[in-house]
């Protein structure tokens, strides 16, 4: 009898609110409430009408009332520790299930439940999506928002899980709404127009996106692959316009990956998705025996022009650094005929910045962190690999050929991951 009360009790609340006009009012203090009443008891009654008005509300906001809103929702909803240190003092001497239910209920907090009812609203994933982009935004100015963000990692990296993604092949017959999507969201190596897109769709060409069931057309990330003799060295050689034939191709070179959602930064997907990718090249064609990479190397040149000459001839020595000083925090016009004269020295100075310059005991460029965790090899480093304004402003044109031994992928990254051991060629070695 009791439990029928409180149902029904539930129930006209819900009802209540189905019909409830809201104040329509688009302020923090607005948008508070109705987090308040999301987190309720209303919530479980009505959670998706109130859901969708403070996702109204909220898309409303400036930067700046976003992130007081941030503010509020973390200082309310973060943890107690005063309650979790008391619940564990009481699970330490009971041992029981129903104190570690407590302990782990207490110790979460309310802001994931809170994220997880935010997810009732229609769209509501591409709405949280959109939601931790602004907070990442916020995060620059206020650190403290970060215990905030690592509980929408957590509850990401579930809702994104892989086994959840559907691997699509883009090809030319794939929905225009979807090939514009595309075409918007390479930054790397920009994709100027439609004919632009269609020669990385032929022939000699792989192109793959993962897609998760609710966010329909809108791709998550994506990789483009190219069918080459041996590792391929020019970015450009790879993306101008041509008839594509894959007949001569021993090699599948991954020549950029893109990760399309801001706000999904850091739910790892992009191993996932080369090691599917891998999979589905040899199921198809056979006759690529071998696989690697044609990487970009961003902030290569940033971080050599934050060394003082000092600082560089302790790499090179002051005879090599007299050769390339002309490098150190001047614009270097694209095709600049010194690059390819000092590649020696300027191949060096990028070898020690892959290897030795570390955060952490790993190495500070995040691309290389990426595949060597995924289990490759420094293969090479290549002079002049892309003759572009970006590439030289990134990194003087320097690109980093990385290579996935696959009989070894597994060694190679537990050996990277537990003993930070980076494992490169004998052509790398010889400059180390």
């Amino acid at each position: 009898m009791f439990l029928k009360k409180i149902i029904d009790s539930i129930a006209d609340v819900g009802k209540s609110l189905l019909t409830k006009t809201f104040s329509g009012k688009r302020t923090v203090e607005a948008l508070l409430e109705l987090s308040d009443d999301l987190i309720s008891y209303k919530g479980i009654a009505s959670g998706i009408a109130i859901a969708r008005e403070l996702s109204v509300t909220y898309q409303a906001l400036t930067l700046e009332d976003k992130k007081l809103f941030f503010q509020a929702i973390d200082k309310k909803l973060k943890p107690n520790m005063d309650l979790v240190e008391q619940k564990a003092v009481e699970f330490i001497k009971h041992k029981s299930k129903e104190h570690l239910k407590s302990l782990a209920t207490l110790a979460e907090g309310g802001r994931q439940e809170f994220i997880r009812r935010l997810n009732m609203a229609p769209n509501g994933t591409a709405f949280l999506v959109s939601m931790r982009e602004d907070l990442l935004r916020c995060i620059e100015t206020d650190p403290s928002l970060q215990d905030l963000d690592d509980d929408f990692k957590h509850l990401f990296r579930s809702w994104f899980n892989p086994g959840f993604l559907k691997l699509e092949k883009i090809t030319w017959d794939t929905k225009a709404a979807i090939l514009e999507r595309i075409i918007k969201y390479e930054k790397v190596h920009k994709i100027k127009d439609m004919d632009d897109l269609k020669r990385r769709l032929q022939e000699d060409r792989r192109f793959f996106a993962y897609f998760h069931p609710v966010l329909q057309d809108e791709p998550l990330i994506f990789v483009q692959v190219a069918f080459t003799q041996g590792l391929a060295t020019s970015i450009q050689d790879i993306i101008k316009p041509g008839v594509g034939t894959a007949v001569k191709a021993d090699t599948a070179t991954f020549y950029s990956i893109s990760n399309c959602q801001q706000g999904l930064t850091s739910v790892t997907l992009g191993n996932f998705l080369i090691k599917r990718v891998v999979y589905e090249i040899q199921q198809e064609n056979p006759k690529i025996k071998n696989f690697g990479t044609l990487s970009p190397l961003p902030g290569f040149a940033d971080w050599f022009n934050s060394l003082n000459d000092q600082g560089i001839i302790n790499i090179i020595g002051a005879e090599d650094f007299s050769k390339i000083k002309f490098l150190h925090n001047a614009q270097i016009k694209v095709g600049d005929p010194r690059i390819a004269e000092h590649k020696k020295i300027i191949k060096k100075i990028a070898i020690h910045y892959l290897i030795k310059e570390k955060v952490n005991h790993k190495p500070i460029n995040s691309v290389t962190r990426f595949h060597l965790g995924n289990g490759a090899s420094i293969e090479d480093v290549t002079i002049n690999a892309n003759i572009s304004d970006y590439g030289y402003q990134e990194s003087f044109g320097v690109m980093v050929n990385y290579i996935y031994h696959l009989d070894k992928l597994e060694k190679t990254h537990e050996d990277f991951i537990n003993q930070h051991k980076i494992s490169y060629s004998d052509k790398i070695k010889k400059y180390v």
